[in-house]
């Protein structure tokens, strides 16, 4: 793990392994909503699958469907997997976020990522839901009620893959978590001795959102 508070982008992505977290926090009506829902600083995130000779990846589900979904060959809306830097870059442009990264601090071995590639087939192309419905989904959550399957957001597409690694316990249904229960201060309570380290500022090359 490191300890920099800091990175470049080049730095950050070739630091991060499975299971590491990326979070966002922009500036627009929708982030500002989800955040004032959930009461969490930050209003997407994302996690890295790093797995043999492919770039690393990002696993996370968001409305837009400008980049290509690495597991599908397709550009849709919903659950994806892209790549990771080309991901970082248009939340951080096109989207104007600000970007942080939280290393895992566990040895992820060969069964673990299998489970969490087929929580990324059994989820890949799940539609995005509106504001309102996510806002539902969430606060049934919250009472510890699942949800049905033909939506997903992203704080449950990344719960989803924790719970498969075993890293995240099943009492709790993925739609519980809200981006905000993956920053520090929310207290996320890992299984098998896993935890995840400090806040790690990404500094991305371009128009940078102040």
């Amino acid at each position: 793990m490191h300890d920099t508070t800091t990175l470049d982008l080049e730095t950050a992505v070739d630091l991060t392994r499975t299971g590491d977290l990326w979070l966002f926090r922009g500036r627009s009506a929708a982030d500002h909503a989800i955040r004032a829902v959930t009461n969490a600083p930050v209003n997407h995130v994302g996690m890295a699958v790093v797995v043999d000779d492919l770039p690393p990846l990002m696993w996370h589900a968001e409305l837009g469907r400008g980049l290509v979904d690495v597991w599908t060959g397709t550009r849709h809306r919903g659950a994806q997997l892209h790549d990771l830097r080309a991901a970082v870059l248009q939340w951080s442009h096109r989207y104007e976020q600000r970007t942080w990264l939280r290393q895992l601090d566990a040895q992820v071995t060969r069964p673990m990522e299998d489970e969490l590639l087929r929580s990324v087939a059994r989820l890949s192309g799940t539609p995005f839901p509106a504001t309102t419905a996510l806002a539902a989904r969430w606060l049934r959550g919250r009472v510890r009620r699942p949800a049905p399957v033909e939506t997903t957001y992203c704080a449950e597409v990344v719960a989803d893959a924790y719970q498969a690694m075993g890293l995240l316990g099943q009492d709790r249904p993925t739609n519980y978590y809200d981006p905000g229960t993956f920053w520090s201060g929310d207290g996320l309570e890992l299984l098998e001795g896993a935890r995840l380290g400090a806040e790690i500022q990404v500094r991305v090359p371009g128009p940078v959102p102040s």
